[in-house]
């Protein structure tokens, strides 16, 4: 059992930036594969980032290409997401989730994480 908790969220304006984390407790960190999803209202949960278990393999969705940045510790437990150039369409709570089976690639399918956090809204306003 892993349990996974977001902070950093907030509101920001048109181009700034905010940096998200997400502290996991209850099993060993780095046996898992990470990433960050977005569930924007009225629209269904997308990818936004993957790391692998030691953060040699990363991958983006093309939205945020270039202005996003997932990163993590395993000595801290904690994935983050450095979100820069923000956009009032990045507006969405942030979710972070663990994959066991895809620890040795990250994946940017759901259905393929085993935990989820409970999420941080982020706002962008213009």
């Amino acid at each position: 059992q892993v349990q996974l908790v977001e902070s950093g969220g907030g509101l920001v304006q048109a181009g700034g930036s905010l940096r998200l984390s997400c502290a996991a407790s209850g099993h060993i960190f780095s046996s898992y594969g990470m990433g960050w999803f977005r569930q924007a209202p009225g629209k269904e949960r997308e990818f936004v980032a993957t790391i692998n278990w030691n953060g040699g393999n990363t991958y983006y969705a093309d939205s945020v290409k270039g202005r996003f940045t997932i990163s993590r510790d395993n000595a801290k437990n904690t994935v983050s997401l450095q979100m820069n150039s923000l956009k009032p369409e990045d507006t969405a709570v942030y979710y972070c989730a663990a994959s066991l089976v895809t620890y040795h690639s990250g994946s940017y399918y759901e259905y393929e994480y085993d935990y989820w956090g409970q999420g941080t809204q982020v706002t962008v306003s213009s």
